[in-house]
């Protein structure tokens, strides 16, 4: 419903001659000369960028933070709902900007996977679907994980040890698609879905579920929250899951590559004094230096 009456506002504007007016891109001077850098970050995603009480948290939040200090400006952040695609987001928030995130568009993006393939990605056309991206400043390594109760489930060291027992997964999720079709459906009964990891994770509390398969950043945050010593980590593989560890980055607009090489400077300098791995600390998150900065 929301969708539609957006829509609606956006050609009446058309029509009555009032179009919104076009974003501009900023370059890095610009950003310089008026003290404020625009970082856009996903709305609702703890740990990573959520409000608790009206005050702005998580990684993404405290880092985007760090890098505008790093400029010696003042930080403005852009909540961004995710798209259906991430192809979407940077649309919206990096290169072109959209009437229904009311023409906003951001200096830098977070939580952008920085990965070769995907950067390499192309249409039917043979043209860089990204291709007025830059992704640059990988900041995070990321992995699946299991977290399990104890009192329902002794051990998971394989997958298979989830067969007989519920496990919670966020709907249309890789972990969804994963335990239904993993050995032949061998584990499709055992799943469960919900609308988040958080609701999962409150399944789990009231016993509905024995274990919890999400993004690990999600499992530290949902552990350090519940603070409950019969939870625990697994450290099992996934077979056939494909790509099971991966990088996360920024994005810029690929005019903006000057701002790209200054935010990288003051992101190597924070992973090298271990103010990374103590942000993290902060959120109960585990942190893995990311490839470049090994």
């Amino acid at each position: 419903m929301r969708h539609w009456a957006a829509m609606f506002c956006v050609i009446a504007g058309l029509l009555l001659g009032d179009a919104p007016v076009q974003a501009q891109l900023r370059n890095y001077d610009s950003i310089i000369a008026a003290g404020e850098l625009k970082v856009a970050v996903y709305k609702d995603f703890a740990p990573y960028s959520f409000q608790d009480h009206g005050q702005a948290r998580g990684v993404d939040v405290e880092l985007a933070q760090a890098l505008a200090d790093g400029l010696g400006v003042r930080l403005q952040l852009i909540w961004a709902p995710p798209g259906e695609k991430l192809d979407d987001d940077l649309r919206d928030y990096i290169w072109r900007a959209s009437p229904l995130r009311h023409q906003q568009l951001a200096d830098v993006m977070m939580r952008v996977p920085y990965d070769q393939a995907y950067t390499q990605k192309r249409n039917e056309l043979g043209e860089l679907e990204n291709g007025q991206v830059v992704m640059f400043g990988p900041y995070q390594q990321e992995r699946w994980q299991v977290a399990f109760d104890r009192r329902r489930l002794p051990a998971v060291s394989n997958i298979a040890a989830l067969e007989g027992h519920p496990v919670g997964v966020e709907v249309d999720s890789v972990p969804s698609f994963y335990l239904t079709s993993v050995f032949d459906g061998l584990l499709r009964a055992s799943a469960r879905h919900y609308p988040s990891v958080q609701r999962a994770f409150a399944a789990m509390g009231k016993g509905e579920v024995d274990a919890v398969m999400a993004m690990r950043g999600e499992v530290d945050w949902q552990l350090h929250q519940a603070r409950d010593r019969h939870l625990q980590v697994a450290e099992n593989a996934y077979p056939s899951l494909g790509k099971q560890v991966w990088e996360i980055g920024m994005a810029v607009h690929e005019s903006n590559r000057q701002l790209a090489y200054a935010l990288e400077e003051t992101l190597e300098t924070m992973i090298r004094e271990g103010r990374m791995q103590a942000l993290y600390a902060h959120y109960g998150l585990r942190y893995e230096v990311p490839e470049m900065y090994q």
